[in-house]
C-alpha cells in the first residue's frame, strides 16, 4: 500500500494477510461481501469460477454447513436458511407457487401449521391438513394441482413415526413432491432421502447445532431443487450470518456421540415413567431405525394430578419453547409449539393441557429419572 493519509491507513491497516498455513478448523469469513482485483475476477464469479460474491447469497461458513448436512443426509446438496421456518419456507417454494395446492399432515408443529395455514395463502398457496395414518385419505386430497406431500419423521410432539415409504410411492404414482421435516430423528438416526424423500429439513436450531446458542435451518435435496431453494433463500433474504453457520458446523462436529447420549436416556426414561403413578400416557416411538427412536418423550398427565405443580417441581429441569439441548427441558405445546392452533384441532390430536414434551438431555440417566418421578407424586399431592 501506497504512502497515504492516516485516517486512509486506519480503514486498512493490516490488510489482507496471505497465510501459507492451512487453519486446522474452518476460519469465520465475518464479512457481508468478497472484494476482486479487477472486473475479470467479478465477472468470473457470475462465470461460476470464484465462488462468492456477498453473504446473503452464499459465505464458505454457510456452504460449510450446508455440504455437511447433506452429506449426513446422503443429499446430492443443500441451503442454510436462518431458521426452521424459513428452511421449510424456501423448501416449499422450490416446488410450489401461486395456484397450487400441498397435502400435509395434521399433526404438525404448530409453527409449520401456521406458515401453511396462513401465510402461504398470501403467495396463493392452498394447503389441506389431513390425517396421514390413512394413504387413502391421503389420496383423496390430491388435486390436479397438488405439488407436494409434507409431513414430519417423527411428529411433533406426539412422536406418530410417518411412513415415509408409502408416501414416496403415492407420491411418485401423481407425479408429487415430498418434503419431510427430520428434526426430531435427526440424520443420526434416520435418513428420508434415502428412502426416496425428495427435499429434507431440519430446524438446525436443535439438535445439528445441540447447544441451544444457534438459529438455524437447512434443506436437502436434489442439486436442482436445491438451486431453486438457494435462489428463494437469497431472494427472500433468508440467509444465515457467518458466525452462526460457523457454530451449527463446531455442533455438527458431535452429532453422533449426543445423539447416543440423548437417545439412551429417552429410552430408559420412557420405560420407567410407564405405570409411573399419576401419569396417563407416554408417548414414545416403538421403532423408528436400528439406531434409535429419538430422543423426545410426550406425557400426559392423569386428571388427578396438578400440571401446574408438576412443572414446579422439577427443580433444575427448565421450562423452554424449544428442545434439543445437551440439557434436558420441559414445553408445553398446548401453550406454546400449538398455541396457535385450533382448539378442535388440538383437541382431535390429543394435545390437552395435561400434555408435556420432554427433550431429553446427556445428564446422568438416574438424576433425570428421578427429577421427573418426584414432579409426578408432587403433582398428585405426595
Amino acid at each position: 500500500m501506497k504512502d497515504v493519509h492516516f485516517d486512509t491507513s486506519t480503514v486498512h491497516a493490516g490488510g489482507h494477510n496471505n497465510v501459507k498455513s492451512v487453519s486446522k478448523v474452518k476460519p469465520i469469513y465475518q464479512t457481508s461481501a468478497f472484494s476482486f482485483s479487477n472486473l475479470d475476477d467479478l465477472e468470473d464469479y457470475f462465470r461460476g469460477k470464484n465462488d462468492f460474491l456477498y453473504t446473503r447469497v452464499n459465505n464458505p461458513n454457510q456452504d460449510d454447513f450446508a455440504r455437511g448436512v447433506a452429506q449426513l443426509e446422503k443429499a446430492p446438496a443443500g441451503v442454510v436458511t436462518s431458521s426452521g421456518i424459513s428452511a421449510i419456507l424456501v423448501g416449499i417454494l422450490s416446488v410450489a407457487q401461486s395456484g397450487d395446492h400441498i397435502v400435509a399432515c395434521e399433526d404438525l408443529y404448530g409453527g409449520t401449521y401456521q406458515l401453511l395455514s396462513d401465510d402461504l395463502k398470501s403467495f396463493g398457496i392452498e394447503t389441506s391438513f389431513v390425517s396421514f395414518n390413512d394413504v387413502n385419505e391421503i389420496e383423496k386430497n390430491i388435486r390436479p394441482n397438488t405439488k407436494l406431500l409434507y409431513s414430519e419423521s417423527v411428529t411433533n410432539p406426539l412422536l406418530r413415526v410417518e411412513d415415509l415409504g408409502a408416501l414416496v410411492r403415492l407420491a411418485k404414482k401423481h407425479g408429487l413432491t415430498t418434503m419431510i421435516d427430520n428434526t426430531f430423528a435427526t440424520p443420526f438416526v434416520l435418513q428420508p432421502y434415502t428412502q426416496g424423500v425428495d427435499l429434507v429439513v431440519h430446524s438446525a436450531t436443535k439438535y445439528l447445532n445441540g447447544h441451544s446458542d444457534v438459529t438455524a435451518g437447512v434443506v436437502v435435496g436434489s442439486e436442482n431443487l436445491i438451486a431453486r431453494a438457494k435462489s428463494k433463500m437469497a431472494h427472500l433474504g433468508c440467509n444465515l450470518g457467518p458466525f452462526d453457520a460457523w457454530l451449527a458446523s463446531r455442533g455438527l462436529k458431535t452429532l453422533s456421540v449426543r445423539m447416543e447420549r440423548h437417545l439412551a436416556n429417552a429410552k430408559a426414561l420412557a420405560g420407567e415413567l410407564k405405570g409411573t403413578k399419576g401419569i396417563k400416557k407416554v408417548y414414545y416411538p416403538e421403532f423408528v431405525s436400528e439406531k434409535g427412536n429419538g430422543a423426545i418423550v410426550t406425557i400426559e398427565l392423569d386428571e388427578s394430578s396438578d400440571v401446574h405443580t408438576f412443572f414446579k417441581s422439577l427443580d433444575w429441569i427448565h421450562i423452554v419453547p424449544t428442545l434439543a439441548g445437551v440439557e434436558t427441558t420441559v414445553s408445553y405445546p398446548l401453550g406454546t409449539s400449538h398455541r396457535s392452533l385450533p382448539a378442535e384441532m388440538c383437541e382431535t390430536l390429543g394435545i390437552n393441557k395435561n400434555v408435556i414434551r420432554i427433550s431429553v438431555g446427556i445428564e446422568n440417566e438416574e438424576d433425570i429419572i428421578e427429577a421427573f418421578k418426584t414432579a409426578a407424586q408432587k403433582a398428585l399431592g405426595l
